[in-house]
């Protein structure tokens, strides 16, 4: 079977060059000259028998023999990138999440104990950030993402919808004689008036989009931070209600209206499709999704 083999130096850089359809951006992504990559496709071309690509002017193009072939050839370095990852995980190791900063407070750091007691050989790394993390290039396991689950390339799960309310303090609202229909909250400090969620929200209510424009505009790019503000009786936010039930309940924040803003974002567990089966991948996944069942509904 060996012999029948192509070198797999040339069939790293085919796949590379089928997937950028560019000799150069192929070069780029493996070091190599552009020079040195041609070599390897002709040298795989000369073992088919066949031409792989068109060669035009600014890109190169597959032809019919080579589209048959990229496909295989991109499902076998998955695999391949996959038995790695496992071997190389084994059933322990750390596991590195990448999520918001609210997800992380307000949910994960709740719950994050019993996963831990379920797999005590996994060591979990929080990584909190609104970076849009690059698993190819990046020291990350799977990501906790917010927004409509259109990740090429990755494997996502729905979690929940994120839909969103004004929320403030009992002791705010009371300071301007109770917040009794939505025009009220423009009598108080609105923190991150600039926020899309704002002018939604306010449309869905009736109430003119344009009542915010000159506000200051304080931004604390957080929802969990902006609780906090909100909590303290320093302005209305505007949250995701899933994140703050709790708080809720408390009496910590209020809610004055029930009407929830939703622009069709959510939140997703995503992780590259070459990497579902990785042991603790698969351990996180399999606790995640039935532990936020219940918060989802």
């Amino acid at each position: 079977m060996a012999e029948q083999l192509p070198p797999l130096a040339a069939v790293r850089v085919f796949e590379a060059a089928a997937r950028h359809a560019s000799f150069t951006k192929a070069a780029a992504e493996l070091g190599m000259t552009q020079a040195a990559v041609s070599y390897q496709i002709k040298l795989l071309e000369e073992r088919v028998g066949a031409p792989l690509f068109l060669r035009q002017p600014r890109q190169v193009v597959l032809t019919e023999t080579g589209a048959r072939l990229a496909p295989a050839v991109s499902d076998a370095f998955g695999i391949l990138s996959e038995a790695y990852a496992a071997a190389r995980a084994g059933s322990g190791g750390t596991l590195c999440i990448s999520t918001v900063l609210t997800f992380a407070s307000n949910w994960l750091a709740r719950h994050i104990g019993s996963f831990q007691l379920r797999h005590p050989a996994i060591a979990v790394r929080l990584d909190t950030s609104s970076h849009m993390v690059d698993f190819s290039r990046e020291e990350v396991d799977i990501g906790i993402r917010s927004g409509d689950g259109n990740w090429p390339g990755l494997v996502t799960h729905l979690l929940f919808r994120a839909q969103y309310a004004p929320m403030l303090s009992p002791r705010l609202a009371e300071s301007v004689g109770g917040i009794k229909e939505p025009a009220d909250l423009l009598k108080l400090r609105i923190l991150d008036p600039s926020d899309v969620w704002w002018k939604r929200w306010f449309e869905l209510a009736g109430v003119p989009a344009d009542s915010l424009e000159g506000r200051p505009d304080t931004s604390m790019g957080s929802q969990a931070y902006e609780a906090n503000a909100a909590m303290a009786g320093q302005g209305v936010a505007i949250l995701t209600r899933k994140f703050f039930t709790s708080e809720l309940a408390e009496g910590r924040l209020i809610q004055p209206f029930d009407l929830l803003g939703d622009d069709g974002h959510a939140y997703w567990l995503v992780y590259p499709e070459a990497r579902r089966n990785v042991p603790k991948i698969r351990a996180f996944r399999e606790w995640l999704l039935p532990e936020i069942s219940d918060f989802a509904d």
